[in-house]
């Protein structure tokens, strides 16, 4: 299982909530586990976007932080392709941070420590 941030950039219609529901379902149908959802806001377009026959200035961006397979990426590249309502969409690799085990309590050497009060 690996961690991936998936962005995409949504048309901005009354079914936003829709168009979140039927992502986050595909995603966990395919196994993944969704761990944050952050709307990233309505912004106007780097440049002219056209899909599915129109020609768009302005989206909605949302970031979803997930763990699935590696698998999952390639199926909903494609499922998100074909739904009309999504202009772009991207996968990234999420690096997991490695948590070092707690090593325990160094003992001190208070002989050291008294030594060095005294001078």
């Amino acid at each position: 299982i690996s961690r991936f941030l998936f962005f995409f950039l949504f048309l901005l219609k009354p079914e936003t909530a829709a168009v979140l529901k039927r992502t986050v379902e595909a995603l966990m149908e395919r196994g993944a586990v969704v761990r944050n959802l952050e709307n990233l806001g309505e912004r106007s377009l780097p440049y002219k976007i056209s899909k599915h026959k129109e020609r768009h200035r302005r989206g909605g961006y949302f970031l979803i932080d997930l763990e699935g397979p590696p698998s999952i990426v390639s199926t909903m590249m494609d499922h998100l392709g074909r739904d009309i309502d999504v202009i772009r969409r991207a996968f990234v690799k999420h690096p997991v941070s490695k948590t070092e085990e707690c090593s325990g309590i160094i003992p001190v050497n208070y002989e050291d420590k008294l030594i060095a009060k005294k001078k």
